[in-house]
């Protein structure tokens, strides 16, 4: 179970918010509401009040390295730190045998980062984000450069995720994506998340 506990920062919160393994929540909102705030406020990547807590324990208890293991965020524009894909995996063989699930061909592994499209950059990031110790995915548009083909292969990955019991909590523009994939919708309006039915 992750949860949020008033988590507040600039003019976003107080938060709170639970969500059970294998859950999607997906929210919706505005572009400035403050959608990718949240989603770095449950991560702790920026200072902010209140708490987030995995099965029970919190995260201003627990060493940020390993909060951020079990708690991955994924953000609209990805960062990259070697000039090739396969240095930012540990394991390549498991990179080569993921990357067509992305519809990305194994040799990608060694292509070069300034050459990857928009795209092929947040494919390639949503497949580093799947660490064996990774419970809640903190994903921010993660299709929002596919085409249609693309996205349907990433949705069928995160599918497969959630069946594995892992936590989704997605930021999204596209109300079809979140019917499709999300357990709860809301929209984060005034700083407040309220229950999306649409």
């Amino acid at each position: 179970m992750l949860e949020t506990l008033r988590l507040q920062r600039l003019h976003v919160g107080p938060i709170d918010l639970q969500a059970g393994a294998g859950t999607c929540v997906a929210i919706e909102g505005r572009s400035g509401s403050g959608k990718s705030v949240l989603l770095r406020m449950i991560a702790d990547l920026d200072p902010h009040a209140g708490d987030a807590a995995l099965d029970g324990e919190p995260c201003s208890r627990m060493p940020a390295p390993r909060w951020r293991q079990r708690v991955t965020y994924v953000a609209a524009a990805t960062g990259w730190w070697y000039d090739t894909v396969a240095p930012h995996f540990e394991d390549g063989e498991r990179l080569r045998a993921l990357l067509p699930r992305v519809g990305l061909p194994a040799e990608a592994a060694g292509w070069e980062v300034a050459r990857l499209s928009t795209g092929e950059r947040q494919r390639i990031a949503l497949l580093r984000a799947l660490t064996p110790t990774h419970r809640v995915l903190l994903l921010d548009e993660p299709t929002s450069g596919l085409d249609a083909e693309s996205t349907a292969q990433v949705e069928a990955l995160l599918h497969d995720e959630l069946a594995r019991g892992t936590i989704i909590v997605m930021v999204t523009h596209d109300p079809g994506q979140a019917g499709r994939l999300a357990h709860q919708r809301y929209l984060l309006a005034d700083g407040r998340l309220h229950e999306n039915m649409l």
